[in-house]
């Protein structure tokens, strides 16, 4: 026998070893998530949709009544803020598993499997948080500018606009902080909530008028 049938003959059983045990075949550890975040980042999204429901109409009244600031609660906010859920859960079961990115340290070698069953693009949570900020944002603008003649309304701005603001800003924080998704992710979701809440609040606030007709009830459709 040759010395070079030898070394194959020695060498190819720990080559193969060597192979097999190798790391690059191992499947990537499950990924941690930090539940706390979790938890407040889901507390701040339904605090943000609960908001614009409960968040009345401030405009200021027409000179043909009672001059001065008004506010009203209208039944049929339940229409953009019904939408901009159905949305979200259209993104979390259709779009996630269409564009099939995933989470923080999910690869294919775990996914699917523990804390990477689910795909994170876009981020559910970013997506909801962020259109309640557009559609606050979309009913204070129109409110002021078409209903009010310009006249600015500290109450209203900061209930329509500042603190969905802070509200989707943690739940960003959170979604991040937590490894529930990466910030590309929660990127997109944040960006594309924005504009699809806008675009709500902008056609409700144009299409219903704030006030309550003539009857000068506090609660109206």
């Amino acid at each position: 026998m040759t010395w070079g049938r030898k070394a194959c003959c020695i060498l190819a059983p720990a080559l193969l070893a060597l192979a097999v045990s190798s790391p690059a075949g191992a499947a990537t550890p499950a990924p941690n998530r930090d539940q706390t975040w979790g938890t407040v980042s889901s507390a701040t999204v339904a605090t943000a949709g609960l908001l614009q429901l409960v968040m009345p109409r401030i405009f200021f009244s027409d000179p043909e009544s009672t001059v001065g600031w008004k506010a009203r609660w209208h039944v049929s906010q339940l229409a953009p803020v019904m939408t901009l859920t159905v949305a979200a859960l259209a993104s979390n079961y259709l779009l996630k598993d269409a564009l099939k990115d995933p989470r923080p340290g999910c690869d294919s070698t775990n996914q699917p499997g523990i804390n990477c069953n689910t795909y994170g693009m876009p981020s559910t949570h970013a997506l909801g948080a962020f259109s309640a900020l557009g559609n606050g944002a979309g009913v204070w603008l129109f409110d002021m500018t078409k209903w009010s003649g310009g006249r600015f309304n500290g109450a209203s701005f900061t209930g329509d606009v500042i603190l969905p603001a802070i509200l989707a800003g943690v739940t960003d924080i959170g979604r991040v902080s937590g490894n529930w998704e990466t910030g590309k992710q929660v990127l997109v979701g944040s960006a594309a909530g924005l504009v699809l809440g806008f675009a709500m609040g902008t056609v409700y606030a144009l299409l219903q008028r704030p006030e309550c007709g003539y009857t000068g009830n506090m609660i109206c459709w």
